[in-house]
């Protein structure tokens, strides 16, 4: 019968490439993750991987397998978290995905209502540039998603909470600023200050430059809000970001906001979550407050 400790080893041979260092991370002897290794191999009668000089490579059966572990072991951690939760007398755990990175600073008005309206309720905050939202409500590893670029699937439910006006931002004795809407062709002499996130996920690419065939003179990437303002404020480029954003973290720098085009980029931050959790109370909760916070 197959078991969990199964997929377990499994999920770590090819975590780790090797039953060594396997054994390591499950905390048991080589011999003894040898030895169960063999027996699965045996009982489910067909090999699981092969030798590759000192890797292991999975069979198509192994891989199966560890696309089995890859679905159900998160759900089981999840469910132990939420187990140990309760026991030490929480009522649940709130894992959000951030998809982007000014969403963080619109979290942060919610966060604070949240935790005081829901006080036997953690919340724990997964944020990566490139983080794979959709395929972490999936696979369990998050409970709630918040992007500006839902991707409606089975399962998924994804509810529009806040809407906001994408704009360029250019310090105040730009050439630009002297305008109130910014044009394509403005941008191909400029260098443009952004995120670290592919060209693909950013709005000024994709709604702005690209449709019109246009592009500008270079690209560059900062992690950090703070010290991706205070480079346009130096006018050392330009960048795009929410209006809400700057009206609230740079009043007081030397910016100026310009609209993209004549009809402007408009956009929601979306809360997704897994469909038969919509309704769990401190799931909706969340959702109803930052709700009231946007009206």
């Amino acid at each position: 019968m197959l078991e969990r400790s199964h997929l377990a080893l499994i999920r770590a041979v090819v975590a780790h490439g090797t039953l060594t260092r396997a054994a390591d991370a499950l905390c048991l002897s080589q011999s003894a993750l040898s030895h169960a290794a063999r027996k699965l191999e045996e009982q489910v009668g067909t090999p699981l991987w092969v030798k590759e000089g000192r890797s292991l490579r999975l069979t198509q059966a192994g891989s199966y397998l560890h696309q089995l572990a890859q679905n159900l072991l998160p759900q089981f951690e999840h469910a132990e978290n939420q187990l140990r939760h309760y026991a030490g007398g929480g009522q649940g755990l709130l894992r959000i995905g951030m998809e982007c990175h000014p969403c963080y600073q619109w979290l942060l008005r919610v966060v604070a209502p949240y935790l005081a309206a829901w006080p036997r309720v953690d919340v724990d905050v997964k944020q990566q540039f490139q983080f794979k939202g959709v395929a972490a409500l999936y696979a369990y590893e998050i409970d709630m998603l918040i992007t500006p670029d839902p991707v409606f699937g089975e399962r998924l439910v994804f509810t529009p909470v806040f809407d906001y006006e994408q704009v360029l931002v250019v310090a105040s004795d730009h050439p630009l600023a002297r305008q109130t809407v910014a044009y394509p062709a403005d941008l191909e002499k400029e260098t443009l200050i952004t995120y670290p996130v592919p060209t693909e996920r950013l709005d000024i690419y994709q709604a702005f430059l690209l449709p019109a065939n246009r592009g500008v003179a270079a690209h560059k990437t900062i992690e950090t809000t703070e010290i991706l303002l205070q480079m346009v404020a130096a006018g050392r480029g330009v960048t795009a970001l929410p209006r809400w954003l700057i009206e609230q973290q740079a009043a007081e720098m030397p910016l100026v906001c310009l609209r993209l085009g004549e009809e402007g980029i408009f956009k929601h931050i979306y809360l997704g979550v897994r469909e038969d959790e919509r309704e769990v109370d401190y799931i909706a909760g969340f959702s109803r407050i930052a709700a009231e916070l946007q009206g």
